[in-house]
């Protein structure tokens, strides 16, 4: 078929006719050419909001044009009903009902998404016609598709395919409350369709139950009443009314074509919170799902997940949202029990998820809500309910432990990533759970776990089976890792236990390392176990399969028992000090080894830090050395980066204030210089070198920075000595080329060094070569530097904030200053805007106090109102709403005249901040920002509110303008 011309490639002013829109669904459908189609698309669309598109829907809707064409008549006639509906009159709205009727009779037999689109637009007209111009919409429809006698006109034709009509009654019947969903609606009418609709529910019910029960209806018929049903349940239509078509829909779940369709149907309507209100009618539907128990079984016995997981979504949607109601009907307690005993058979379904099978996963949440409702209950019912249901948890308890067996290694190696991924997840969900049972079996599940891991590792027959070993540890860990069980008097059982398990199994040996790392703070408190267990975990350490669970372990125990492994440390420094140069674990790994070895160092009385330190990282200092007289290049430069991360992680653990006079944190001057400042003074020279050759590389200088950042914030005041040569050094290496980690460092040391006076010297100097190089870039191409702004940013609201005497240097330009916040407020990284602001909040907090700083504001004062106002109008990204606002309670705390005078003078040039702003509406705005002079909250409020309007976005608030 050869296609008519369309609207063409370019912007056109074509008449809106039936012709040209044919053509341009030509255009959009079968040119090549995607400019083409992107025009034909766009004028397409403004072709159904002109009023000609009243007129032309029907002309598309004719029985020679192709279904395409018709389509888009159908979808124009739903958008101008749903959106336009306003152009029609009253007297006008019988012909469309009854023209709509009428065609949607003729395509009762298809095409199927012509028919839909009738349906919906129909749908959509009721829904501006109910209550007063069309009181019962669906009994009409309902009528309207009734087989006639054959010797009325309609009903001929009527009669001639009642399977058609019955389908699209169906159809009708299922848009209706799809379309009320999806409708914008303001809540009162909202709220007056909805029962309007729900009134007429009765009438549906009958003809849905009717149709289900009917034996001439067909598996398309019966399939589509469920569909119907579900999308009626949406509406909140009471189950005590429709509770026996409920019932007839399990009928279906017999038939296989069906049982999908059914399920989620089913699932739908009994997972409604509402239903509670008929217990009756719950307590009716209990028999039909015990009854499907049988089927349940053998699904799971046939592998037939598809059947087993309907049948478990059914059960776990009637047990879980209605627990606690149905566990309050006493006289039924036995078919409840049942129920529970029918979701614990779908928890333990056979195989191994997500391989064999899907189910299991969906009851978790259940056994957490059946745990809340029966603790929630006065202390006499709930012992009558824990007497019956903690069995049933014990037992739950059993399955969970069996379901997070691993398979055996060759069939666990044939896995997919994806399906490793999926059970590592499902064995977390596991883990949660039995914390959460805890709760309610207490020490005894402690006890149970004990006694059967002693007789697991007692008998050779049943300790071959390290699945079930795992799996028993893997309960404790999941226990011990979030409940205090310092008080157990089985966790020393367990300790001694665990060096008697053979490790050979990675997945085994990995859960082993976690239970000891779970119990880590017990260890602090009996540290004359440690003896047994740490070999274990050294032993680990030294294997690459291990390396996240056994340097993790490792980290836990030195952080948490740190005062008593002096004994150790040896041990501990040797194995650590082997495995980093053999290279047997992963940068990150060796990151988080430093950090356990930096609170081990942290614990050794401090005459052995230092030898113990220079002995650690000396091979490392040395490799650092070799690689910066080698050439530059990748693999260099990421071992370079490797060695400094894992001296920052040393360094971010390694406190030994603590060691001095046991104080942490103290203060008091040391005799003799902290073993860290000295290795930093040592090897200072060396890390120059490196800046030397790789000052462009902002991944190094981060690297370098990083050492000296975690230095200065675990070291305190403790890094004295060391602020003279950083400050020179990072004053030369920022001048000679700018990066955003040197910034951060000077931050630091600004915060904790800036009071002390024999450092305002260095902190001075540094602070105005810092501040020189960045208005250099602020003078050329700031945006270029979006990370340089906001570290500056931050710097100097320190600056403002600890040494606020430094901006009453002539070298620091204040009004320069200024202005790289006004730049930074307009920069579009939100993080830069938010720095910016911070730092203009820490300059007002300082102007009643300083008049170098109060000049600089009464004169560029209106600028930073009117930057403020852009931001808020539009020209920055909606997030920073907060920190505008501290920035306006600033001003209007601190000159509220001022800033009466420069809001009216900048919100008066028209369009100013935005064109979706009137006068009026800017001058509320004006008024409540003066108003909450000490209403952070209101102030707040008002500019988001304000901002929204600007936007031209409608949200809470809005109204108040």
């Amino acid at each position: 078929m050869e296609p008519p011309a369309g609207p063409g490639p370019g912007p056109v002013e074509l008449e809106v006719t039936a012709e040209n829109v044919e053509s341009a669904l030509y255009q959009l459908y079968f040119d090549p050419d995607m400019e083409h189609k992107n025009v034909a698309q766009k004028w397409l669309t403004q072709a159904q909001s002109s009023a000609q598109a009243w007129r032309f829907c029907w002309v598309l809707l004719g029985p020679d044009k192709i279904p395409e064409v018709q389509f888009f008549g159908a979808s124009t006639l739903h958008v101008k009903i749903s959106r336009h509906w306003g152009d029609l009159l009253s007297v006008q709205h019988d012909d469309l009902r009854m023209q709509l009727l009428s065609h949607i009779l003729h395509f009762s037999s298809g095409p199927k998404m012509v028919l839909t689109r009738l349906c919906v637009a129909l749908a959509s007209m009721a829904l501006n016609l109910i209550p007063q111009a069309w009181s019962q919409p669906v009994a009409d429809m309902v009528k309207a598709f009734q087989p006639q006698k054959p010797d009325s006109e309609d009903g001929a034709k009527a009669c001639q395919d009642p399977h058609s009509h019955c389908m699209t009654l169906l159809e009708l019947l299922t848009v209706l409350p799809e379309e009320f969903q999806s409708c914008r609606l303001a809540q009162a009418r909202r709220a007056q369709l909805r029962d309007a609709l729900t009134g007429e529910w009765s009438v549906v019910c009958t003809v849905l139950r009717q149709l289900l029960q009917s034996q001439d209806s067909s598996d398309q018929v019966k399939e589509k009443v469920l569909r119907c049903l579900s999308s009626w349940v949406g509406l909140d239509v009471p189950l005590g009314g429709s509770h026996e078509l409920v019932q007839d829909c399990f009928s279906t779940l017999s038939n296989p074509a069906l049982f999908g369709t059914a399920v989620e149907t089913i699932v739908d309507s009994i997972s409604q919170p509402d239903c509670q209100r008929y217990v009756n009618a719950l307590l009716s539907l209990m028999p039909l799902v015990l009854g499907l128990y049988e089927q349940l079984k053998a699904a799971a016995q046939d592998g037939d997940m598809e059947t087993s997981h309907g049948i478990c979504r059914i059960a776990v949607a009637l047990g879980e949202t209605h627990s606690r109601v149905l566990l309050e009907q006493l006289d039924h307690w036995q078919e409840y029990l049942a129920l529970v005993n029918m979701i614990l058979f779908c928890t333990g379904m056979p195989g191994h998820f997500p391989v064999n099978e899907t189910t299991s996963s969906l009851t978790l949440t259940f056994w957490y809500t059946l745990q809340d409702d029966i603790l929630s209950f006065d202390e006499e019912k709930q012992a009558v309910y824990l007497q019956v249901y903690r069995p049933v948890y014990f037992q739950l308890v059993d399955v969970l432990l069996r379901k997070s067996h691993y398979p055996c290694q060759e069939e666990y190696t044939s896995w997919s990533s994806d399906d490793k991924e999926q059970f590592r997840i499902y064995r977390v969900d596991i883990s949660d759970t039995l914390m959460y049972v805890y709760e309610m079996l207490g020490a005894e599940l402690l006890s149970n776990l004990y006694d059967r891991l002693g007789r697991q590792l007692m008998d050779p027959q049943l300790s071959a089976v390290w699945q079930e070993t795992e799996a028993l540890l893997f309960g404790f860990q999941s226990i011990a890792e979030t409940i205090d069980v310092n008080y157990s008097d089985v966790i020393p059982g367990l300790i001694g236990l665990i060096p008697r398990i053979n490790i050979s199994n990675v997945m085994l040996a990995d859960t082993v390392m976690y239970t000891i790392g779970s119990l880590a703070e017990w260890l602090s408190d009996h540290p004359v176990m440690l003896g047994g267990i740490l070999p274990m975990v050294l032993r680990g350490l030294a294997k690459a399969e291990l390396s996240v669970s056994s340097i993790s372990t490792l980290k836990r125990i030195c952080r948490e028992c740190r005062s008593d492994l002096a004994p150790y440390a040896q041990d501990i420094l040797s194995v650590s000090q082997d495995v980093l140069v053999q290279e047997v674990h992963k940068s990150s790994q060796c990151s988080w080894l430093m950090q356990a070895l930096g609170f081990l160092l942290s614990s050794l009385p401090e005459e052995q830090i230092l030898g113990r330190l220079l002995s650690l990282i000396s091979p490392h200092i040395q490799q650092l050395g070799s690689l910066v007289q080698q050439e530059a290049n990748p693999t260099n430069k990421q071992n370079i980066v490797h060695i400094l991360g894992m001296l920052s992680s040393l360094f971010s653990t390694l406190e030994t204030s603590r060691c001095s006079d046991g104080s942490e944190g103290a203060a008091s001057p040391r005799l003799t210089p902290n073993p860290v400042v000295v290795v930093l003074q040592q090897v200072f020279a060396l890390v120059q070198n490196i800046l030397s050759r790789w000052l462009h590389d902002s991944e190094v200088v981060e690297a370098v920075c990083g050492v000296f950042d975690k230095s200065v914030r675990t070291l305190l005041h403790d890094f004295g000595p060391m602020v003279g040569q950083l400050s020179e050094m990072l004053g030369q290496i920022y001048s000679t080329f700018p990066q955003a980690s040197a910034l951060d460092l000077t931050r630091q040391l600004v915060h904790i060094f800036a009071g002390e006076e024999h450092h305002t010297s260095n902190i001075r100097s540094l602070v105005h070569a810092m501040t020189s190089a960045t208005l250099s870039i602020f003078q050329q191409e700031p945006r270029e530097h979006p990370d340089v702004a906001e570290s500056f940013m931050h710097l100097h609201a320190q600056i403002l904030r600890r040494r606020p005497d430094l901006y009453q240097s002539d070298q620091l330009d204040v009004k320069a200053l200024f202005f790289c916040g006004i730049l930074s407020m307009n920069f579009p990284e939100t993080p830069t805007v938010k720095a910016a602001c911070f730092f203009f909040t820490e300059f007002l907090s300082r102007c009643k106090d300083m008049p170098v700083l109060d000049e600089v504001l009464q004169r560029d004062g209106k600028l930073l109102t009117e930057t403020l106002l852009q931001a808020i109008g539009g020209g920055s990204s909606s997030s920073p709403m907060e920190q505008f606002s501290d920035v306006l309670l600033g001003l209007n705390r601190l000159c509220p005249s001022r800033l009466c005078e420069w809001l009216e003078e900048s919100l008066q040039a028209p369009g100013f901040p935005s064109v979706h702003v009137t006068s009026e509406q800017k001058l509320t705005f004006t008024q409540q920002i003066l108003r909450g002079q000490t209403n952070k909250r209101e102030i707040k409020e008002s500019v988001k509110a304000f901002s929204l309007l600007c936007r031209g976005l409608q949200g809470s608030g809005v109204s108040q303008f």
